[in-house]
């Protein structure tokens, strides 16, 4: 396992963690973070699919439905599954059982440039998150 994807999962975790589960923009604006993206480097890499100005109202939150087309594009840049996204914008319902939990896991996994000491960071606090739950 990558640690670019450890960093993804964090993400996608912590914003569900933080009750954000539904924000989008949270969501693409740590994604963006992590990758070590500006704004600008966005709008290129999406071959200008996705201006930067539309990606700061995105992750603003002034936008929150995005097209599809908008959320398959960043899903390619930022190496997580379309469905993802598509479930955050509020496109797919998330459904239930053992597809679903791997598609959100694997969705976890897709940033690999953290370095050593931010992967074992994240790993502690990923640990100490799962500590504080409460037995089912």
């Amino acid at each position: 396992m990558t640690a670019r994807k450890k960093t993804a999962r964090a993400i996608i975790e912590r914003s569900a963690s933080e009750g954000k589960l539904g924000e989008l923009g949270v969501v693409l604006s740590d994604l963006r973070k992590a990758k070590g993206f500006s704004l600008r480097e966005v709008e290129q890499a999406t071959g200008k699919a996705v201006s930067n100005a539309y990606l700061s109202q995105l992750e603003n939150g002034k936008i929150k439905k995005p097209s599809p087309n908008v959320l398959h594009s960043l899903a390619e840049v930022y190496a997580v599954p379309y469905e993802t996204l598509m479930e955050k914008a509020g496109y797919l319902l998330p459904s239930e059982g053992e597809k679903s939990a791997r598609r959100r896991r694997l969705a976890a996994f897709a940033i690999d440039d953290l370095t050593a000491e931010e992967e074992e960071e994240l790993l502690k606090y990923l640990a100490f998150l799962r500590s504080r739950k409460s037995p089912s």
